[in-house]
């Protein structure tokens, strides 16, 4: 089943549970995985339906870093849209199964001691073997505290 199935049967259950706050979510997540999908003029692979994904709920957080801290509702509306839209991402890697990835990168590479000079080539073998599995920020700010 892709994901257009799964976040459209879904959001015909929320709307019979009258959950509009889900039901909007997941509306628009379809609509984004539907606007891929003609872009492409063609069923999107699980990857690419896995980064409209990742890409509404980085999105998301942004709108919720730039909110007011007196703006309550719209804080509360942009946590809700997350909780919502983590259900349809995959399980993201935590900071010990990056620093596991970073360690076998740098064997590869054959780097002891990694140095800010060694980032970008680092980096280059590093995020093909992350993409979709860990934040982009946080696995280079984990790579910057082990230099």
């Amino acid at each position: 089943m892709s994901k257009i199935d799964e976040v459209r049967s879904a959001m015909v259950a929320a709307m019979k549970a009258k959950d509009k706050d889900t039901k909007e979510t997941l509306s628009s997540l379809l609509a984004a995985l539907k606007n891929k999908a003609i872009d492409k003029r063609a069923d999107l692979t699980e990857e690419e339906e896995v980064q409209v994904i990742l890409k509404e709920i980085k999105q998301t957080k942004e709108t919720l870093e730039m909110t007011p801290p007196e703006r309550t509702d719209i804080i509360t509306e942009c946590e809700k849209r997350i909780a919502v839209l983590e259900q349809y991402a995959p399980k993201m890697m935590d900071e010990a199964e990056i620093r596991e990835v970073i360690a076998s990168v740098l064997a590869l590479l054959e780097i002891e001691a990694p140095t800010p000079k060694d980032k970008g080539r680092i980096m280059k073998e590093l995020m093909p073997r992350v993409k979709g599995k860990a934040d982009g920020k946080l696995v280079s700010e984990i790579l910057a505290k082990m230099m």
